[in-house]
């Protein structure tokens, strides 16, 4: 019998502001699951932080601080932990507003206090954070996190067909096998499911992508998001199983999107 992994991934928490409802519906998913059939990977696909703090942004709220959400995002990631199994991976992929706390900007955070704003030598949080494995934001597969025909990415383009356009890159980055699902993240849009690639409409391509929408923000949009629409975001989260053994041979994984809305 070959290897086999079981998935499960969120994305975009924006800590402090996630959604508790979210967030419970997803814990339980997990207790539940664990009971019958262990989780191997759980995944956080990124934007863990919403980076208040460190926002080049002026008239940005100015209601917590860097350290707070370095504590509530240690939080979130010890519940989920403490909902699967001990030897079960665990890994948080960066996305850009956890990248933006690192980022090499004087607006956002000057050059000789970043290293103190890094949430791994941050005491008592850090080691919370040292228990996962963390991806770079890096558009490419250094980028990614791949477990067998599952590639996993932030994201990095929002227009309304950047998930099969960045599904497409993602899959050639890592090896251009078909028959791969990339889980992207970043545009709280969550997809109709699981979705083919296409190159046009009557041309199917041989790899699929799901977009998991976020997990955050359920009383009021955020402030930078004032001019623009939100109806279409959403929360879900993605389940899946894999074939680790042959999966270069066909398609070798089965995958639900769940809604946690």
């Amino acid at each position: 019998m070959g290897k086999k992994a079981k998935v499960a991934c969120i994305s975009c928490s924006h800590v402090p502001h996630q959604s508790e409802r979210a967030i419970k519906l997803f814990l339980d998913l997990l207790e539940a699951s664990n009971e019958e059939k262990p989780f191997t990977n759980v995944i956080h696909n990124g934007d863990l932080f919403n980076s208040d703090a460190a926002s080049v942004h002026l008239d940005d709220p100015d209601e917590h601080s860097l350290l707070d959400e370095f504590h509530a995002g240690a939080d979130l990631l010890s519940r989920i932990r403490q909902r699967v199994n001990t030897n079960c991976k665990l890994t948080w992929m960066l996305g850009n507003h956890d990248a933006n706390i690192l980022q090499r900007n004087p607006k956002r955070i000057p050059k000789e206090l970043r290293q103190l704003c890094n949430w791994n030598n941050v005491p008592v949080v850090n080691r919370e954070f040292h228990r996962w494995e963390q991806i770079p934001y890096i558009n490419g597969r250094e980028g990614c996190k791949e477990i067998g025909p599952l590639i996993f990415t932030h994201g990095f383009k929002c227009g309304a067909n950047s998930d099969d356009l960045e599904a497409i890159m993602m899959a050639n980055a890592c090896g251009g096998f078909a028959h791969r699902l990339v889980v992207r993240g970043h545009t709280h849009r969550p997809s109709a499911g699981i979705v083919q690639c296409k190159r046009s409409a009557g041309i199917k391509l041989p790899w699929h992508y799901a977009n998991v929408g976020h997990t955050a923000f359920e009383k009021e949009r955020p402030s930078y998001m004032e001019r623009n629409s939100t109806e279409h975001w959403g929360r879900a989260c993605l389940v899946a199983e894999a074939d680790l053994t042959n999966w270069k041979e066909g398609r070798a994984w089965e995958a639900e999107l769940i809604s946690l809305d």
